[in-house]
């Protein structure tokens, strides 16, 4: 079986295996922490008594991948990020360097891999239409944190003695700022929208600062919108789970791992399948206060719902969803997207996304708040406090011309105009004036010169 020791600042799990010439052999795989290396020791002893223990013996980068992906990859991803990684390296990174031999991955090598990646056309999603565009350095930037993973696992088990891609140059991004609605163009959508439930989901977003995937997944257990709540303002939602689409091989592959629920397929043969996950990261499990007219919105809705149930009876399909279609069934971001994209086209607002109404709840929380932006993350869900103050800091310009409005006023208001000689003449007056009251010698002194002047 495995132990575990200590080495300086680091853990080692040590144990014994058999190579594939029948020899057996001692391996040595280190980690940073106690709890990571108890983590791996458990893992291989289960392994090993099931006989599914495979080791960490790499010669080539793929190999290497399907180990990482295997042993670290099946433990440590959501289900969006195993499908994500496992696309990257099948599309971008094995097709290219797979056959590269470890020791040949030196940093030179990987960042001609890089600029070379820039030259390769991009591979079309599914049910998308193939787009003649070349990988763009945002996705070199994720293969790149990939095999950096990856790589560090290998140095872990001893693979290789360095990182190729630690200090590697990256192709620089262009951040592109996503453009918000005003609270005026937020206000006049609404207004203008007819359809009741994206109507909520617009209040939903905007209120409660909420991800596409959370406001699809809200389940009534999860709200409190009792009368004494909304009297007294403490009316709430509680965010524990998301509706998304997922690959049926990769949850297989996870078992399962995070889903609280899988909704019953119309195409039993499709590939994906709708799911209620639990959050991607724990930070996003929160708390969120809703206005009381909004809280209002959301017992309409309830009573609405009861009333469908009792007339549908067993068609009605009880998910106990708060947004959903006529039946209860779940409804996906794309039918709300679709919605949303109507309203603007019919009505010929500023063109904006969905998620936009996010950023527009941020926005406004952070002005109406003076900048506390500890409670805004808490209603947003970000695990790093710099992700609403480096993507959501968005200024609206009129408040920027006040802002130019105010220091003109405070600053500049007073040196504007070019003094004149009565101004001149004013403040020499105001300050002799100040040290006649303090030297009363100096007055009588005036008053003599003065005087002797009018008599000659």
């Amino acid at each position: 079986m495995a132990s575990i020791i200590k080495r300086k600042s680091k853990y080692s799990v040590v144990y014994r295996y058999i190579d594939d010439n029948g020899v057996e052999k001692q391996k040595w795989e280190t980690f940073s922490t106690n709890a990571e290396a108890k983590k791996r020791k458990s893992e291989i002893e289960y392994q090993i008594s099931t006989n599914t223990f495979v080791t960490p013996n790499c010669k080539t980068v793929q190999e290497l991948l399907y180990d990482y992906v295997t042993i670290y990859g099946v433990n440590k991803w959501a289900l969006s990020t195993y499908n994500t990684n496992k696309s990257l390296i099948d599309n971008y990174i094995n097709p290219f360097i797979g056959d590269l031999k470890l020791e040949e991955c030196t940093p030179k090598a990987m960042e001609q891999y890089y600029l070379n990646m820039l030259k390769v056309k991009a591979v079309a999603r599914a049910y998308q239409k193939e787009k003649d565009i070349m990988v763009t350095p945002s996705t070199i930037r994720e293969l790149h944190k990939i095999l950096r993973s990856a790589f560090n696992q290998a140095v872990k088990w001893e693979l290789m003695l360095r990182n190729p891609v630690e200090k590697a140059t990256l192709p620089s991004v262009e951040k592109n700022i996503r453009d918000i609605w005003t609270s005026d163009i937020l206000f006049e959508a609404l207004e203008k929208c007819d359809d009741e439930r994206l109507k909520l989901c617009i209040n939903l977003a905007f209120s409660c600062s909420l991800r596409m995937g959370e406001l699809l997944a809200l389940t009534w257990d999860c709200i409190n919108i009792s009368d004494e709540s909304i009297a007294d303002g403490s009316a709430y939602l509680f965010v524990d789970k998301e509706l998304q689409r997922v690959d049926r091989s990769a949850m297989n592959e996870l078992d399962g791992k995070d889903v609280k629920l899988q909704f019953p397929c119309f195409k039993p043969a499709g590939s994906t399948v709708l799911v209620l996950k639990t959050p991607k990261t724990q930070s996003s499990v929160r708390r969120v206060y809703i206005p009381k007219t909004v809280a209002e919105m959301l017992l309409i809705l309830k009573k609405e719902q009861e009333e469908l149930k009792d007339l549908l009876g067993n068609e009605y399909k009880n998910y106990n969803l708060v947004i959903c279609s006529s039946d209860g069934r779940p409804i996906e971001g794309q039918i709300v997207n679709r919605a949303f994209g109507k309203l603007i086209r019919e009505h010929n607002l500023p063109k904006v996304v969905f998620h936009s109404l996010r950023h527009t709840s941020v926005t406004y929380k952070l002005k109406l708040n003076g900048g506390d932006i500890k409670a805004v993350q808490g209603d947003t869900g970000h695990s790093q406090i710099n992700m609403v103050t480096d993507v959501y800091s968005h200024i609206v310009d009129e408040d920027r011309c006040k802002n130019a409005q105010k220091l003109q006023n405070a600053f500049y208001g007073q040196s504007d105009k070019t003094p004149t000689t009565e101004t001149i003449l004013d403040d020499r007056s105001k300050q002799l004036l100040e040290l006649i009251n303090q030297s009363p010698e100096l007055a009588e002194i005036l008053l003599k010169t003065l005087s002797a002047k009018n008599n000659s």
